[in-house]
């Protein structure tokens, strides 16, 4: 098993750097404020911000990412850790009534002289729909949930990683420090000066160990030489929008490329993250290098399409191009006759908000799924894939933050219910808003086209997800109890 990798950064070119390389991360965006990390350094520092060195600016603001990313990671392993209650296993595979269906349908794929798997046509859509087991009698075993703290791989018991990058960039020229322009006005401007003219490319790097907290950093630099492009050459750059949110205003790898002359230094810095450093600073955590690799050679990253797993979404209802495929992501083929998402399963947060008098369950918080998700247009909870090195606890609160900012410091989890198919499982967890606390749901990306605290009594009058429609009764019934037990 691979060292789990973090990158606090949605920059597509370092996150296609490290893919080529071997690794394919888990993004997790650090939302720093920049000015105000550098001044609170300058200020710790008895300095101005124009009297930080571009080496010690790019570092500053490196090592804030990943901390910020090593805190975001923390409170959902904390809030993990102090989890209660109980996990009931369901094993509807098992059940009498589901085995006597399985075993009719596959003789009647027989009869037709058609194998099994055939008679599931994996170009539909409806794959991912999950099976209804409403009806079923489905054999269950309860047992503590610290087990899954106790007994599972996860954050809280990690000996080494996830490893947790931050990285950010700088171009200084003539003495100034250039970030990203952000308008065509100011990356106009830095282009005339910049051409015919070299510059020097500056990024720094932290590295976390999340089990050890551990931390190392360093900084990459490069000289760039310009060649002497046209005004013509400047407007039509600008037009393409790719130099306006890249430090310096220009790329190695993309439109930008053909205007270099000559870089003396890593390339690799350029671009905004250094492998040469980044192997020298995780040697100097103790891991090796090659223990990071999760990617089969000769691999190229999924398209976004295939990442959501809807091949037959149409094209009005196909993912955001910016979706990203991060470990973890996958369909399983299942022995339920559905293939699931999640190579390492799946989980989600049934968040429950309480009557501070009564102490009964008011509202819960529920997802309007995308369209082009599977089953796109019902509802159902936040939740996704488990990622490598996680619990299945730890996921769902990750998830949950990443799409319906659902922060796990105001949670409490108070038991949970795992449907186990065998190769893929998906867990629900049971949790409450804290007392004098205050969850703020919304929908963070395209996952969601509403994301919202619902009253108890209308769940079911929405358009359900299968499985939650399945599951509803008795996950209200059990949210009943978990609130009686819990006041």
């Amino acid at each position: 098993m691979s060292i789990p990798l973090i990158l606090a950064s949605q920059s597509k070119p370092r996150r296609d750097v490290l893919y080529a390389a071997g690794i394919c991360p888990t993004i997790r965006v650090s939302h720093v404020d920049e000015p105000a990390a550098l001044e609170t350094a300058a200020r710790e520092a008895g300095i101005t911000v124009d009297e930080l060195s571009v080496d010690r600016r790019v570092m500053i603001l490196a090592e804030a990412k990943a901390q910020a990313v090593h805190r975001a990671y923390l409170n959902v392993a904390d809030t993990a850790a102090a989890a209660v209650g109980e996990r009931v296993i369901a094993y509807p595979l098992r059940a009498e009534a589901v085995q006597a269906e399985d075993a009719a349908r596959a003789q009647s794929a027989d009869a037709a002289d058609v194998p099994a798997d055939a008679a599931i046509d994996y170009s539909k859509d409806r794959i991912a729909t999950t099976r209804d087991f409403s009806g079923v009698d489905i054999p269950t075993v309860t047992e503590p949930i610290s087990n899954i703290i106790a007994m599972q791989p996860g954050l809280t018991r990690a000996t080494v990683g996830p490893l947790i990058i931050g990285c950010d960039s700088m171009f200084l020229m003539d003495g100034e420090c250039y970030g990203k322009p952000h308008s065509a006005e100011v990356a106009r401007e830095r282009l005339r000066r910049m051409r015919g003219n070299s510059g020097e490319l500056w990024t720094g790097h932290c590295v976390i160990d999340f089990a050890t907290g551990r931390v190392v950093r360093g900084a990459s630099h490069a000289i760039v030489h310009f060649a002497n492009y046209s005004d013509r050459d400047i407007e039509r750059y600008i037009a393409t929008g790719e130099p306006l949110e890249v430090a310096g205003s220009f790329t190695l790898e993309g439109f930008g490329g053909a205007f270099i002359d000559g870089i003396e230094g890593d390339p690799h810095g350029i671009i905004g993250i250094s492998l040469p450093l980044l192997r020298k600073l995780v040697g100097e955590l103790g891991i090796d290098w090659t223990d990071l690799w999760n990617v089969k050679r000769g691999e190229s990253a999924p398209e976004a399409a295939d990442a959501a797993g809807i091949p037959a979404a149409g094209k009005d209802n196909l993912p955001p191009v910016e979706n990203v495929h991060q470990p973890g992501d996958g369909w399983v083929s299942c022995a339920c006759g559905r293939k699931h998402w999640g190579t390492n399963g799946a989980s989600g947060i049934l968040l429950a908000r309480r009557d501070p008098s009564t102490g009964k369950v008011t509202h819960v918080v529920m997802q309007h799924r995308a369209a082009w998700s599977a089953e796109g247009g019902t509802w159902g909870i936040p939740g996704g894939a488990t990622a490598d090195g996680e619990s299945p606890i730890e996921g769902a609160l990750r998830e949950s933050y990443e799409e319906a900012n659902i922060t796990p410091e105001d949670i409490e989890v108070v038991g949970s219910y795992r449907e186990d198919h065998g190769p893929w499982a998906y867990t629900t967890v049971f949790a409450f808003e804290k007392p004098g606390h205050t969850v703020t749901p919304r929908a963070n990306d395209d996952e969601s086209m509403e994301i919202c605290w619902v009253p108890i009594d209308d769940v079911p009058n929405r358009k359900l997800l299968t499985a939650m429609k399945t599951d509803w009764p008795r996950f209200a019934a059990r949210l009943d109890a978990l609130a009686a037990t819990y006041r």
